[in-house]
């Protein structure tokens, strides 16, 4: 039989009203008041009824927002579709996504839109967020002042008490594309990484994870100080001519970017395509052409659209049937890729 709220009420000595408000996240109430009632709900075993919850969503505002930074790039446009069928999902239910997208890394642009988001009355926030102390002091105030929960996705500031991230284990991205790298390498020679932005994260994370692999286990290799393209393929295609002039024996480079073009297009000018080895993130439109040719080795993949789905539907539940996330990190799959199983990766 199901656990009903009167049921609740009784063994938390609180009226049934008090039960709904600490279940559905509404009106006030005592933090440790609403705890203690889902702790017993849970051992209880309370199920909501999401079809009535679903109707009553419709007499009240319910929102949740999302922020995402470099809107403009291949990879983060994949995002968005995921964000688009989450969004397709919570307002079949009744609810709202508020979605802000910005353009670059641009930590003012962020701190608008979630100033913004907070005026609009949201009651959760997915975001991308950059590495940076403004950014994570916003997280935690809103998380503790505002009560807003906030799920961090594709990027994380482990420290700003966001409830939980949604993501790439960066690091072992780094890692894997180290081993890869060493192995074609015969585990000899000088390489490079060319990175976006200081500022990101996950980004900062690959680069470090590769590095440190490479220390570790190819004491035949050397690597060379991290570049960053600030995802533009001109600046890509510049630092990679001047990385090959000051290296000449440079053998490999790790893109943890989509700045692929402009690094072919320097390392071909430069007659070096084919003969430097490559190792991308993901897969930009064109791309395919240099996989075709053996010019790109592998691309090691982080299912985009799940990063954009999966954030917005966890802090749904979370509103919905108060239920928290279960783990601190919630990592994708990594995919390696190369020419030979490449329809299959373009397909997805």
């Amino acid at each position: 039989m199901a656990v009903t709220l009167q049921q609740i009420a009784e063994k938390a000595g609180v009226s049934r009203g008090t039960v709904d408000r600490a279940l559905n996240n509404r009106g006030r109430i005592r933090p440790e008041v609403a705890e203690k009632i889902r702790q017993i709900a849970e051992e209880m075993g309370y199920r909501p009824n999401r079809a009535g919850k679903a109707l009553a969503l419709t007499n009240r505002s319910f929102r949740i927002g999302v922020i995402l930074q470099e809107t403009e790039t291949p990879f983060m446009k994949e995002i968005l579709q995921g964000i688009a069928k989450a969004r397709e999902e919570v307002e079949h239910l009744g609810g709202e996504v508020i979605l802000k997208e910005v353009r670059g890394i641009n930590t003012k642009a962020v701190v608008e839109a979630m100033e913004s988001l907070l005026a609009d009355n949201v009651q959760a926030i997915a975001i991308n967020p950059a590495q940076n102390q403004r950014t994570s002091d916003m997280i935690q105030t809103y998380m503790t002042q505002h009560e807003i929960p906030i799920v961090t996705f594709n990027t994380d500031i482990e420290d700003s008490g966001r409830l939980c991230y949604v993501g790439q284990d960066a690091y072992q991205c780094g890692r894997a594309a180290a081993g890869l790298m060493g192995e074609i390498l015969g585990g000899k020679g000088m390489v490079a990484t060319v990175s976006g932005y200081e500022t990101n994260p996950s980004l900062n994370k690959r680069c470090e994870g590769f590095r440190d692999e490479i220390l570790a286990r190819y004491s035949g290799m050397q690597v060379r100080s991290t570049r960053y393209a600030y995802n533009s393929n001109a600046i890509a295609e510049n630092i990679t001519r001047e990385m090959l002039e000051l290296h000449p024996k440079l053998a490999g480079i790790f893109i943890t970017t989509g700045v692929e073009a402009g690094v072919c297009a320097a390392l071909e000018k430069e007659g070096r395509l084919g003969k430097v080895k490559l190792i991308i993130t993901d897969i930009t439109p064109g791309a395919e052409k240099w996989f075709e040719s053996g010019d790109i080795s592998f691309a090691i993949l982080q299912n985009a659209q799940e990063q954009g789905y999966r954030p917005v539907m966890m802090l749904f539940e979370y509103l919905f049937d108060g239920k928290k996330p279960e783990q601190e990190f919630y990592y994708t799959d990594l995919t390696i890729v190369t020419r030979y199983n490449l329809p299959l990766a373009t397909e997805k």
